[in-house]
């Protein structure tokens, strides 16, 4: 049974940084492609960022240079690097991985950003 699991998430400042992970069971990251999402109170859930199996890695255009999605092959685990945060990057992240049509996701993280 497949399973994502978010971690790393927590209060900081506005400018500070954050990471988080994803740690996955039964499905492999460097196989598939993943991504984060996000979902701001009161809104729809964004895409943040996607790793795909090659290693390739696209982003949001308003997040560009300041998030950096990363995976581990060999721990078998996916990461969000976010730095020069801001209130508005407030949200839950979560962890989705897409197989042969098929989309998991996990229960995501709470990141949140103080002014």
């Amino acid at each position: 049974q497949v399973q994502l699991v978010e971690s790393g998430g927590g209060l900081v400042q506005a400018g500070g940084s954050l990471r988080v992970s994803c740690a996955a069971s039964d499905i492999i990251f460097r196989s598939n492609t993943a991504a984060w999402y996000r979902q701001a109170p009161g809104k729809q859930r964004e895409l943040v960022a996607t790793i795909l199996s090659t290693g390739s890695t696209v982003y949001a255009d308003s997040l560009k240079g300041r998030f950096a999605i990363s995976r581990d092959n060999a721990e078998n685990t996916m990461s969000l690097q976010m730095n020069s945060l801001k209130p508005e990057d407030t949200g839950v992240y979560y962890c989705f991985i897409s197989r042969y049509g098929m989309s998991y996701w996990g229960k995501g993280t709470l990141v949140t950003v103080s002014s």
